[in-house]
């Protein structure tokens, strides 16, 4: 792990995280019509203006933060492998996030697969680059994953934060900036450490 990130702790790693936003939010995303940045801000603007949890609007927001934190690197439509930004992602969240929060960034890949194994229709709402990618993530999931993937007592709010990625993709959408968000993503950083104070 990048030395940078293990110096962060919970009066930093927000602040941190919304220079990731203002650096970097501008890449490609994933050959999509919109930019990293635009499409995490869009998944959380569409889940506050649903009125859904915090939960959902701070995981929504940070459930791609592993393009900025992976070894790896960023998927391009050229890849032939997977690269596991939910992983790398997760790993930097979990030190300072609810579980909840942390599980919809490690398993939002797995959510599409398993949307795809038990909802068919749900395919239909997939990208190319999406669909390049599930390729690459091992398609639909088997009846074992699925009921494997079933037993995550967050498996709700993963597949809320799931349809919320699939809509965050609309290139005329007008956003507010992170900074916006970055109160509610404090009091997650905050509840998180008071739990395992």
């Amino acid at each position: 792990m990048n030395p940078e990130i293990n110096a962060l702790n919970r009066d930093t790693i927000v602040d941190f995280i919304g220079s990731i936003f203002d650096r970097r939010g501008g890449e490609e995303y994933l050959g999509e019509p919109v930019t990293m940045g635009e499409h995490m801000l869009q998944g959380a603007t569409i889940a506050e203006q649903n009125g859904q949890s915090e939960e959902i609007i701070v995981a929504a927001l940070l459930h791609d933060i592993g393009h900025f934190t992976s070894e790896f690197g960023t998927f391009t439509m050229g890849d032939t492998e997977d690269r596991h930004h939910e992983d790398a992602g997760a790993e930097v969240l979990e030190r300072f996030f609810p579980k909840v929060i942390t599980d919809c960034c490690r398993y939002h890949v797995a959510a599409k697969r398993y949307l795809c194994a038990t909802r068919p229709e749900y395919f239909k709402r997939l990208s190319e680059a999406s669909i390049h990618s599930l390729n690459l993530q091992g398609g639909a999931m088997s009846p074992d994953e699925v009921a494997a993937f079933e037993k995550n007592p967050n498996l709700e709010t993963i597949i809320a934060v799931r349809y919320l990625d699939e809509a965050g993709k609309r290139p005329d959408m007008e956003t507010p900036d992170y900074w916006h968000f970055a109160p509610m993503v404090q009091r997650q950083v905050d509840r998180h450490s008071k739990v395992n104070a």
